[in-house]
């Protein structure tokens, strides 16, 4: 139906040429051709018949005597060529069959070889008689352009044409075999040579071209090499395997396509050889063949030489660098994308230091490393180092991931979970066995009063202290003194173990000392191996310090999503942790010194040896030493802030009950908080002259509330581990106490207060500064910088009692309150102003210096007598004031409490808490 389609089809009616490649087939668009090509040769034809009707017949006359002429000379040339064909057969009829014969028998005879020459991986052999042949086939006219009809030879030995047509398979059999020789690692430089003539021979290719064919094939290899399946074969094996085939095909090059400039010198001995491509072409098409043999055969063979059609010039320099860099730029991509996911799966340094090993062991081997140099400069002009401009970032890379991921997923998990266990345990039952570690971070003394196997080593009756090494394991009685809970010495030894595990395995990527870097100075050394050190070291300093960023900022956000009601066991586990993340972890500081810690290390050891009192001048910080220092401060900056929660939340639970018993105004709870006073006998001077003896009564306690308050204080510090808290966080815990008791004892000069009342608040005021008041860190007073509520307070209060009474008051209120300071100062383990001025029927005296055991009594006596011990000996006695200035003086408002500040000469002494807290420890 199609066909009929296309014939009816008018001239007239194409329009568009796509439309009929749309509807019709191919057969159907050549008759549409020849239609329309026909209706051309008509419409010509009519034009022609038009215009020229009458010198048809000149010119066809004109042709058909051309064309005799034509005829009658090809004839006569026919007949002649006839005659002599005849006669040249008449003469050698005999020899012709001679040499047919023997042409036959090479034709039967040469496949065989063919194959044995490709068995024997003889490529170039067997192109040759692959050509050999050929030739013969169009000796004997049995090429299959000519047909089989036309052959006589064919008619006569039909076992020929089966052999015409296995020889047409041997050349794509030969260019196949070739090509993939090519690709083989393990090939010698004549083979490949050889391959690649063979290739130019068949295909008629120019050197450039077989250049791009042995880059073509060694790249295909190099993906082979990439992408072969993981059956058995290392990592290492394969990653050498890819440096070894880079290697080699540079040095194929040389030796297969390099040639020397014109006039340079010349190679000496034991050096590469070169240009055989060049050497083995001229070879194989201008040499010819001697033997024995070769008389019997006739010169159509024996003279045969296989002809290249193109001109075989040598590559020029330029052009063989620029194919070359080329073909390294492409596969430095594959190679390096490739290797990268190979190394994923080496998950350790000593993997990864074995593979290094492995590629310097390999480039550094003597035939490489000792012409390797050389072959670069010859054929890239350019230095060419495998190692760092290939395989050195790609493991410097995989090392940094490593330690990223390592650091990452290890430490936040760690810290993550240990949160997780503690709210989990403060919100279960805190009976056993459910609750031990949180319990523990509220309740340190109960860990630390407990007994463990642990708490002392197995080796500590022999060991002595300054013998152990700082990485060996601490003993849990040491633990206790640094108040550490089982969380904290958890956490920090899971982490330690983990910096170790990656101490340990660093250990095999760098150089075990400075002594045994002897890359470097080899002879026969690739590359320095242990050149990246510094590198890695880094790598891991920054690892580290990124991980306890990471920490530290896990911990500030619970510390901050906790503000308003922060769980106290979780604050306090972070405390410690960050307070002693830097000295459990000790392996943290080898990660981020790292060499610069070992190198450090025999100053510091040698350093308690010197005499103090020489001065040195301060050594250099290095950049390591620095960050370590940073981190430090980073980690001791969240830990005061974790003890900041802590501390205020403290203050805030102990004294909102002591302001809720201050504002107690009802007469019952004033009794209930009301302590025993003192009755006091005191002689005066009537004007007769006349002693007169009058009984005054004096505070000797503080209020109920205001006792409670310090001892909760003392009870809560002891019970989270006191002797162990920065010095700091007790100063702001006394500070934080002082500013909010003095803040509601200002609250309560709104209110109106009987002299009783008011003169025992004054002494509870006056207690409360003295035992909380701080000094600074250098040891001066801080009175300048008290509080002025405190003067204001005073002033106010000391407005209820009488001038001429306050005026008596205050020597034995002093007195008490240096007496009631001095009895309290076990109970609350602090050191006051009026420690000197002993009772002498105490029997526990306080020495000035620093008790190391605070419960044993001391036998010694104090030397020292200060004008306090003197006052606190005499006898109170009040002399009759004479002056009436003295009078005014004594009955201005604030004198009693600035005539207690007066008395003490003495610096500030450190406030509560300043001895050993375990001495102090509440039970």
């Amino acid at each position: 139906m199609s066909v009929s389609t296309a014939e009816s089809l008018r001239v007239s009616d194409i329009k568009d040429p796509e439309v009929l490649f749309e509807r019709y087939n191919t057969e159907d668009i050549r008759r549409i051709e020849r239609k329309v090509r026909g209706e051309i040769e008509q419409k010509k034809e009519e034009l022609r018949q038009m215009v020229g009707e009458r010198y048809r017949d000149l010119i066809d006359a004109a042709d058909t005597i051309g064309e005799m002429r034509q005829c009658s000379q090809s004839v006569v040339l026919s007949i002649q060529d006839m005659n002599h064909y005849c006669h040249k057969l008449k003469q050698g009829r005999t020899k012709s069959q001679t040499i047919a014969k023997q042409d036959i028998r090479l034709l039967l005879e040469i496949p065989e070889c063919i194959w044995s020459a490709m068995e024997s991986l003889q490529y170039l052999k067997a192109t040759q008689l692959y050509l050999l042949c050929c030739h013969l086939h169009g000796m004997l006219n049995l090429d299959t352009a000519s047909g089989p009809h036309y052959s006589p030879i064919l008619a006569r030995f039909p076992i020929l044409i089966r052999q015409v047509a296995t020889t047409g398979h041997f050349r794509s059999a030969i260019l196949l075999n070739s090509k993939s020789l090519l690709r083989g690692r393990a090939v010698s430089d004549q083979a490949i040579a050889e391959a690649l003539v063979s290739t130019m021979l068949l295909e008629d290719s120019s050197p450039r071209q077989a250049l791009a064919d042995f880059l073509l094939a060694r790249k295909s290899s190099i993906y082979q090499l990439l992408n072969q399946p993981q059956h058995g074969a290392g990592i290492k094996a394969q990653v050498c395997s890819l440096v070894e085939l880079l290697v080699t095909t540079l040095f194929q090059a040389y030796a297969v396509f390099y040639m020397p400039p014109e006039g340079g010198p010349k190679s000496g001995e034991g050096a590469l050889t070169y240009g055989m491509l060049f050497s083995t072409l001229e070879n194989v098409t201008s040499a010819v063949p001697t033997g024995s043999m070769f008389k019997f055969l006739p010169s159509s063979v024996s003279e045969f030489q296989p002809v290249l059609r193109t001109l075989a010039h040598p590559i020029q320099r330029e052009q063989l660098r620029d194919t070359l860099q080329q073909w390294i730029n492409t596969c430095k991509e594959d190679i390096c994308r490739g290797i990268s996911s190979l190394l994923v799966y080496v998950t350790s340094l000593k993997a990864l230091a074995a593979i290094r090993d492995a590629i310097w062991d390999l480039l550094s081997t003597d035939s490489i490393s000792m012409h390797w140099a050389s072959v670069c400069q010859c054929l890239l002009e350019r230095p060419l180092d495998v190692w760092e401009d290939f395989l050195q970032h790609l493991f410097l890379q995989r090392l940094q991931d490593d330690d990223g991921d390592l650091f990452q997923t290890s430490s936040t998990q760690l810290l993550t979970a240990a949160l997780r266990d503690l709210e989990n345990q403060a919100t279960a039952s805190l009976s056993p066995p459910h609750g031990h570690s949180a319990r523990y971070e509220l309740d340190m003394a109960s860990f630390l009063w407990s007994e463990a196997p642990g708490d002392l080593l197995s080796d500590s009756s022999w060991v002595s202290v300054a013998q152990r090494d700082r990485q060996q394991q601490h003993s849990g009685l040491a633990m206790k003194t640094l108040a550490l809970t089982p969380c904290v010495q958890t956490f920090c030894t899971s982490l330690d173990t983990k910096l170790r595990t990656r101490l340990d395995d660093l250990q095999h990527y760098l150089p075990v000392q400075e002594g045994s870097r002897l890359d470097k100075g080899l002879a026969t050394s690739a590359f320095d191996r242990f050149k990246d050190a510094a590198d890695v070291e880094d790598s891991l300093r920054e690892a580290c310090l990124a991980c306890v960023q990471r920490i530290l900022s896990h911990i500030r956000s619970e510390l901050s999503a906790g503000l308003q009601d922060p769980n106290l066991s979780t604050v306090l586990f972070v405390a410690r942790l960050c307070q002693s993340m830097g000295d459990l972890c000790t392996n943290l500081r080898q990660c981020v010194l790292g060499r610069e810690g070992s190198s450090e290390a025999p100053k510091e050891s040698a350093r308690p040896g010197r005499k103090l009192g020489k001065a040195k001048a301060p050594a250099q910080v290095g950049p390591a030493q620095a960050k370590w220092g940073s981190l430090k401060q980073d980690l001791s900056a969240c830990s005061m802030e974790a003890y900041r929660i802590w501390s205020t939340a403290l203050s805030k639970a102990l004294v909102g009950n002591f302001a809720t018993a201050l504002n107690a105004v009802s007469p019952g709870a004033i009794l209930k908080t009301a302590t025993s006073w003192e009755e006091l006998e005191i002689q005066e001077e009537a004007e007769s002259g006349n002693s007169v003896t009058s009984k005054i009564r004096l505070p000797v306690q503080t209020s109920w509330f205001v006792q409670l308050l310090l001892f909760q204080l003392c009870l809560e510090v002891n019970r989270v581990g006191g002797h162990a808290l920065p010095r700091p966080t007790l100063y702001e815990l006394l500070k934080s106490c002082l500013d909010q008791t003095l803040h509601h004892f200002h609250t309560i000069t709104l209110q109106t207060q009987d002299k009783t009342r008011a003169l025992q608040l004054l002494f509870d005021l006056r207690y409360l500064c003295t035992t909380l008041g701080t000094r600074l860190v250098d040891g001066s007073s801080s009175r300048s910088s008290q509080d002025p509520r405190i003067q204001q307070v005073c002033d106010w209060l000391e407005g209820f009692i009488d001038p001429f009474d306050l005026d008596v008051f205050t020597t034995p209120l002093n007195a008490n309150l240096n007496r009631l300071s001095q009895r309290t100062s076990k109970q609350l383990v602090h050191r006051n102003s009026g420690a000197n001025s002993q009772e002498h029927y105490n029997i526990l005296p306080l020495a000035s210096s620093q008790i190391r055991f605070g419960l044993l009594p001391l036998s010694m006596s104090n030397t020292r007598n200060t004008k306090s011990d003197r006052q606190a000996a005499d006898p109170p006695s009040l002399a009759t004031p004479t002056s009436t200035s003295v009078i005014d003086h004594s009955f201005r408002p604030g004198n009693l409490f600035r005539q207690l500040a007066n008395q003490e000469e003495e610096p500030a002494a450190p406030s509560l808490f300043k001895l050993s807290w375990l001495s102090g420890m509440a039970k």
